[in-house]
């Protein structure tokens, strides 16, 4: 049986609407003005400390970036939020399966875990690992790192899920097999670049890419 290991934002429920105005009001607490052509969903995935380094244009204002925007989102925005359709199901199929089943996210633990809580998902999974509130594990190469390590988990029996590169190329450092969502925020060129074993289109396919059964073909 295999280990499943899946992300969160982009994966399970779409946090667009809450993220962008998280984003929006962050960068008006700061005065700081954005390109209008920047989509600031496209940040949607990448740890947020990285984000904001990219939006403030260097290091001086990330902290008080991230500070304004956790201001708005621990009490509002982390609800703007909505599971995708399938989902639920697709994530029941996996638990009665998998050897495991983990939340693996680069959002901070404390958020992740009150999430799925408000969705009803929690009861799907054996743990949830997320970042720390500095940053820590972030990064999801490390993250998955503490995850393989605290768990004793044998990379080569493990499947990790998600919609971003980060996803894909956080697990292929400790190969792991990797299967790339389209409904999130990774298009297909971005998730087949960063070496994807297999692509996605619904959740009602995710069980049967994950076990490796016939699935329909692209």
């Amino acid at each position: 049986m295999s280990h499943v290991f899946i992300d969160l934002d982009g994966t399970l429920t779409d946090p667009r609407e809450g993220m962008v105005k998280c984003f929006e009001y962050a960068l008006r607490r700061l005065g700081i003005a954005v390109d209008p052509a920047v989509r600031l969903e496209s940040f949607i995935g990448p740890p947020l400390h990285d984000s904001f380094r990219e939006l403030c244009g260097g290091e001086d204002d990330v902290e008080r970036a991230v500070a304004c925007y956790r201001e708005r989102f621990a009490t509002l925005g982390l609800f703007e939020n909505r599971v995708y359709d399938g989902i639920p199901e697709a994530l029941g199929a996996l638990a009665g399966e998998a050897a495991s089943l983990h939340l693996v996210t680069s959002k901070p633990t404390v958020y992740a875990t009150r999430i799925i809580d408000h969705f009803g998902l929690t009861d799907h999974f054996d743990a949830v690992y997320g970042s720390h509130l500095d940053g820590r594990l972030g990064n999801k190469a490390e993250l998955i790192a503490d995850v393989l390590a605290r768990e004793a988990i044998d990379p080569a029996r493990t499947v990790m899920i998600g919609d971003r590169k980060f996803d894909v190329l956080g697990a292929k450092q400790h190969g792991i097999r990797t299967l790339g969502v389209l409904w999130g925020y990774g298009t297909r060129a971005e998730l087949l670049a960063a070496g994807a074993d297999a692509l996605c289109e619904h959740p009602r396919e995710i069980h049967a890419l994950v076990f490796e059964r016939t699935a329909p073909e692209r």
